[in-house]
C-alpha cells in the first residue's frame, strides 16, 4: 500500500505539472489581456504598461518560470479583473457551492439506480425494465441544458413553485440536482442491470440457491456487491468531472460554481482565476481516482495495491 500510494503522488504531481502548463500556454495563446482589462478609450502606450505590469511583455520562458516559482511559494498570482483578490480565493469561494450540488446530485442519481435495478432484477419484471430503459433513453437524448431550461420553464415560470437561478437554500438545490441526478440515474441503472444480468449465471449464484437461499437474499447479498464493482470506477470518474465543475448546469441556473468562474475567467481573459481553477479540477480528479482504486481494493480481496 505504500509503495502505491508514493508512486501515485508522484504521478499526481506530474499530472498537475501537465495540467498547469497546458493552462498556461493555451492561456497566453489567446493574446494578452490588458485590452479588456482597460477601457475602450485606453491608449497603445497605457495597454502596453499595464500588460508589462502584468507580466506579459517577457519572454514566455521566463513568464512560465515565474509562474510555477509562485506556485512553489503558494502564490496561485491576482485576479486581473478584481484586483487584489487571489486567484485561488476567488475559486476556493465557489467550490463549496460546486460540491453541495455535485454531491447532492451524484448520491441521489446512484441511490436511486441501485433501487431501480435491484426491483428490476428481484421482481424478475419485463415491464419495470423497459419502463426505466425507454425512460431513461428518453432523457438520455435530451442535453441537460434543455431539460434544465424545460424545468425551469415548468417548474418556476409556470408552476412558481422553485426558484429558478441563484443559491438560495435547500429549494434552490431542487432543479439542478433533478437535472443531474437523472442523467446520473439513466447511466448507473443501465450499467448495475447489465452487471447483475452477468452475475445470474455465475457459478456462486447457483452455489448460493444450492444451499437454500432466497431469490432475495441471493440478489441483495450476494449478486449486488459483486455487481457493483464495474460501476464504482465509472462513478468515481463521473464523480470527479462534477466537483471540477457542472459547467453547463451552473450557467442554465446561474450556480455561482467553479464552472461558472471559470467560464466568466476565460471569456475575461483573467489567466490567473482559469489557472488556479484547472489546478484545483485536476487536484480533484487525481484525489478521488486515488480514493476510488482504494475502496476498490477494499471492497473486493482480490484487488491488490502494489
Amino acid at each position: 500500500m505504500a509503495s502505491y500510494l508514493v508512486r501515485r503522488v508522484l504521478q499526481a504531481i506530474a499530472t498537475l505539472f501537465i495540467a498547469v502548463t497546458i493552462a498556461f500556454i493555451l492561456g497566453r495563446a489567446s493574446g494578452k489581456p490588458a485590452a479588456l482589462i482597460l477601457t475602450e478609450g485606453a491608449t497603445t502606450a497605457q495597454i502596453d504598461e499595464l500588460n508589462g505590469k502584468l507580466g506579459f511583455n517577457d519572454p514566455l520562458g521566463v513568464q512560465y518560470l515565474n509562474y510555477l516559482t509562485g506556485l512553489l511559494r503558494g502564490d496561485f498570482g491576482v485576479s486581473y479583473r478584481n484586483p487584489g483578490q487571489s486567484a485561488i480565493g476567488i475559486i476556493a469561494e465557489r467550490l463549496p457551492a460546486t460540491i453541495t450540488l455535485a454531491i447532492t446530485a451524484f448520491l441521489i442519481g446512484l441511490v436511486l439506480a441501485v433501487i431501480a435495478a435491484t426491483l428490476i432484477h428481484i421482481t424478475g419484471s419485463h415491464t419495470l425494465r423497459a419502463l426505466f430503459v425507454w425512460t431513461g433513453s428518453l432523457r438520455q437524448s435530451v442535453p441537460d441544458f434543455f431539460f434544465g431550461v424545460v424545468l425551469v420553464l415548468v417548474f418556476s415560470v409556470a408552476l412558481s413553485w422553485l426558484p429558478s437561478l441563484g443559491y438560495s437554500g435547500t429549494p434552490s438545490l431542487v432543479l439542478p440536482v433533478a437535472t443531474i441526478a437523472t442523467a446520473q440515474f439513466v447511466l448507473y441503472v443501465r450499467l448495475l442491470d447489465a452487471a447483475l444480468g452477468e452475475q445470474t449465471t455465475a457459478d456462486y449464484v447457483r452455489t448460493a440457491y444450492a444451499r437454500g437461499k432466497g431469490h432475495r437474499s441471493v440478489v441483495l447479498s450476494e449478486m449486488l456487491p459483486n455487481a457493483f464493482l464495474p460501476v464504482l470506477t465509472v462513478a468515481g470518474l463521473n464523480l470527479a468531472g462534477l466537483l471540477g465543475g457542472t459547467i453547463i448546469v451552473e450557467q442554465v441556473f446561474a450556480w455561482p460554481g467553479i464552472g461558472t468562474a471559470l467560464i466568466g475567467a476565460v471569456s475575461q481573459r483573467d489567466f490567473a482565476v482559469v489557472q488556479a481553477g484547472l489546478l484545483v479540477v485536476s487536484l480533484i480528479f487525481v484525489v478521488v481516482n486515488v480514493a476510488v482504486d482504494i475502496l476498490y481494493s477494499l471492497i473486493d480481496p482480490r484487488v491488490k495495491l502494489s
